[in-house]
């Protein structure tokens, strides 16, 4: 006997005896086997999308190259999240060569 004949069997049984058993007893008795079959079948998905889940997430072999290895580089910019909506966040500016001559130490100049 496999297991789908003795589903179908206890399926019978559970029906017969709701004919010949109390109402409430037949009622606990239902309940009681939707609630695990309800159980099992979410155990069983669960277990479907931890697979489809586990297939997509499967690495590519890696291969060993010769020479230095480099860091892997950050691929997004570590900015917090509890900044305001509407507050300034720091802008980047270029730097210029007139910037570097500003800072660099001037002559004083004669008098006229």
């Amino acid at each position: 006997m496999d297991n789908r004949e003795q589903m179908r069997r206890l399926i019978d049984v559970i029906e017969k005896s709701a004919n010949n058993s109390s109402l409430t007893q037949a009622i606990d008795d239902i309940r009681l086997f939707s609630n695990t079959a309800s159980f099992l079948a979410n155990k069983l998905d669960t277990r479907l999308r931890n697979k489809d889940v586990a297939m997509k997430r499967a690495a590519p072999k890696t291969t060993k190259t010769v020479g230095l290895s480099k860091p892997p580089m950050p691929k997004t910019l570590n900015v917090p999240n509890n900044a305001e909506p509407n507050s300034q966040a720091p802008t980047v500016t270029a730097v210029s060569q007139a910037d570097f001559d500003r800072l660099k130490p001037q002559k004083p100049q004669s008098t006229l």
